[in-house]
């Protein structure tokens, strides 16, 4: 399988955050020209993977049904813009439970790759924290890029701490994709 996978935190990246959570459709709000990234990165060959902490459900402030409209709105918003997410993985949990698939442990993203047999050494993680970051480089992720909206700013400070650097810094989930389809273009000569 030679297909390139761009995986992508939702909040922060795709739409507008909120300290108070995405607890309804109606709060979900794209960020400018993200459904356009996500098609731009559809078209180029890339396949697109959501990888979000949704602990919201494990404490208890939505249900599984109301994350799945939000998701679905997603969905529809990045379809009519001509892109295409092709699996939704999120995490439940709350930070206190231990679990492997929040990040920054790699779980999401190894589950995806059993389920889609994605090569990591093509594969990309843009968030816009210091877990994103860290989960991309904990999966063996070849490329991370760290976006500067939602929480962009605070984790570059962070990461910076750590010692850890993302590959690529953007101004935005549109700006990653530019970077990701100028530098890695798609070659179907060897699938």
């Amino acid at each position: 399988m030679t297909e390139y996978t761009v995986f992508i935190d939702r909040d922060g990246v795709i739409n507008h955050d909120s300290d108070a959570y995405i607890k309804h459709p109606d709060e979900f709000h794209f960020i400018s020209k993200s459904p356009e990234a996500v098609a731009l990165l559809s078209a180029g060959g890339f396949q697109v993977i959501l990888i979000t902490n949704q602990s919201a459900v494990g404490r208890g402030m939505i249900s599984e049904s109301t994350l799945d409209a939000i998701l679905k709105k997603m969905s529809l918003g990045v379809e009519q813009a001509g892109g295409r997410i092709k699996d939704i993985f999120f995490c439940p949990h709350t930070p206190d439970q231990g679990c492997d698939c929040r990040k920054p442990e790699p779980g999401m993203i190894l589950q995806a790759m059993k389920r889609h047999n994605i090569d990591l050494k093509k594969a990309f993680m843009i968030g816009d924290s210091a877990k994103d970051i860290e989960c991309g480089k904990n999966a063996g992720c070849a490329q991370t890029i760290l976006v500067k909206t939602g929480n962009g700013k605070k984790a570059l400070v962070a990461l910076t701490e750590k010692g850890i650097a993302p590959d690529f810094i953007a101004k935005d989930l549109y700006e990653a994709a530019c970077w990701i389809t100028a530098n890695f273009p798609f070659d179907n000569t060897d699938s």
